[in-house]
């Protein structure tokens, strides 16, 4: 009931996601979680939910306002400032400019915001379930002290050599980017489209066509790509990734030198003895 009364409060006061959660004074990615019924609110929420909607806190946890046609907003609508032209920024469709689309997400039972395990065998169903709150539950799911609060972060086990020395099988960690203008040229994300799954390229927007993304391999073996604009699903901007991998160290020329250097001495020495 908790869920369909905020969604239906919400939208009759034209507010976005983002902006009811800084009325509510709580994570944008909460009152996803609330509306998809993924997670309760506490007490003080449901207190400043009922306040800001102007109903009674027995009507917001007992009567589903959905059903009343003729239920509206409009003492409460004064109050508010009108949201941004565009809509309702829950829709899983991404728009066409610089911004994606509200996340769906899992949290554990203190509502903290869980770090879903994409394995490889299931990039393919991640495209469609991406914004599907039931299949996320499915996911292996865990957490990351180390990583800033701010932000919300998935996993993704990345195939293939094109993003060397990062080799096929590491986990690479991700923050979901909201805006594509603070997105800086070059950095390293997970990208999720239609045409090309799930990949892991660096992204490039300059000079590029309105919207488009130049995708980048760190292995010169494999040639950059545009994304036309709209087609990013979800971008993930890569923090920190997982290997069970361990590089082996690179020999720099001067390193070289002094191996084989010392290879002759001992030849010299041996021959000497």
């Amino acid at each position: 009931m908790i869920n369909t009364n905020l969604k239906f409060w919400r939208r009759e006061l034209a507010l976005t996601q983002a902006q009811i959660a800084e009325k509510l004074g709580i994570k944008r990615s909460l009152v996803g979680a609330y509306e998809e019924g993924r997670a309760e609110p506490r007490m003080a929420t449901l207190v400043n939910m009922a306040r800001l909607f102007g109903i009674s806190l027995d009507q917001l946890v007992t009567t589903d306002f959905s059903k009343r046609k003729n239920a509206k907003a409009a003492a409460t609508m004064r109050q508010l400032e009108p949201a941004p032209a565009g809509g309702d920024d829950d829709d899983p469709e991404p728009p066409a400019g610089g911004q994606l689309r509200i996340l769906a997400l899992t949290v554990d039972k203190d509502q903290n915001e869980n770090i879903e395990l994409v394995p490889h065998k299931a990039a393919a169903g991640y495209l469609n379930g991406y914004a599907d709150p039931e299949y996320l539950g499915e996911l292996p799911r865990f957490r990351l002290p180390m990583l800033p609060a701010t932000g919300s972060y998935r996993a993704f086990e990345i195939s293939g050599d094109s993003m060397l020395p990062l080799v096929s099988g590491t986990v690479v960690v991700g923050r979901y980017v909201e805006e594509m203008a603070n997105l800086k040229d070059g950095t390293p994300c997970v990208v999720v489209s239609p045409r090309d799954g799930i990949v892991f390229k660096r992204v490039f927007r300059k000079a590029r066509p309105a919207g488009a993304l130049a995708l980048h391999s760190d292995n010169p073996r494999y040639q950059p790509y545009d994304l036309p604009g709209g087609e990013a699903l979800e971008i993930w901007e890569a923090k920190c990734y997982i290997s069970s991998h361990f590089p082996a160290a690179e020999l720099s020329l001067e390193r070289l030198a002094s191996v084989v250097a010392d290879l002759q001495q001992q030849v010299a020495e041996l021959r000497n003895a």
